[in-house]
């Protein structure tokens, strides 16, 4: 083989093998992209699956939580009819042990959910303008007092209302002074016929809490009234407690 006929081979088996180099880097480069995705992909799905697995934690979590909400829900549900049956049995005792009053009217008795209230018009305990109990309530009020001495879980709260027309006297100077005066008498009353005191309370809202309207006289004599009411003992301390915070 003569000298440029040898060059001419070497070249091309030169350029051949530098083709072939120049592949076999391009697929190396191309599989280590290739990697580097898959890695990066893996990641990203390592971290999806963590996220998720986080969330159903938080899930699982609140799932309990609600159950133990609805579980709770049904135990106060259950304690509420409980505690509305029990307000009814004693509405149903308290009427009849004052039957005879109730039908005559002399008072009614009255329920809102678990709070008992016996309402007596003024003119059966009281004079005008007076707070001294009269012959005739004091019966009525003795009865009364026996009724609610059955109610041991109950604390008793005695308000007393007048009309609006004013009163001005050394002892009333207002009808502020007469509501409370006539709710205390009565208070007192109930403690000497055995009423426990701790159960008592007593207030006065004169003229400002009426049930009917003041400008006819029968509307102001529905006003005039003694108002004693039966609340649950644990609810009433569970509002003085909240009060005091």
């Amino acid at each position: 083989m003569n000298k440029p006929a040898f060059q001419l081979a070497g070249t091309v088996i030169t350029a051949a093998l530098t083709a072939s180099g120049c592949v076999s880097t391009g697929e190396f480069e191309k599989a280590q992209a290739d990697k580097a995705e898959l890695e990066q992909q893996t990641r990203e799905l390592q971290s999806q699956r963590r996220a998720l697995e986080e969330q159903k934690t938080a899930l699982e979590r609140q799932q309990g939580n609600l159950r133990a909400e609805l579980e709770a829900l049904a135990r106060q549900k259950a304690q509420l009819e409980t505690s509305n049956q029990q307000t009814k049995s004693q509405y149903d005792g308290l009427v009849r042990n004052l039957t005879e009053e109730v039908k005559k009217g002399q008072l009614q008795v009255r329920q809102f959910k678990d709070i008992l209230t016996v309402e007596v018009a003024e003119q059966l305990f009281f004079d005008s303008g007076r707070a001294t109990l009269k012959e005739q309530g004091k019966a009525v009020l003795s009865k009364v007092g026996d009724a609610l001495k059955g109610y041991e879980d109950k604390v008793i709260r005695v308000v007393g209302h007048t009309d609006n027309v004013p009163i001005s006297t050394a002892q009333f100077p207002s009808n502020w002074e007469l509501s409370a005066a006539r709710a205390t008498t009565v208070v007192r009353f109930l403690q000497s016929a055995g009423v426990a005191p701790d159960r008592l309370t007593a207030s006065g809202r004169g003229e400002f809490s009426p049930v009917a309207s003041n400008d006819d006289a029968e509307g102001r004599r529905k006003n005039r009234r003694i108002e004693i009411t039966l609340v649950d003992r644990k609810l009433a301390q569970e509002v003085q407690s909240s009060g005091a915070k």
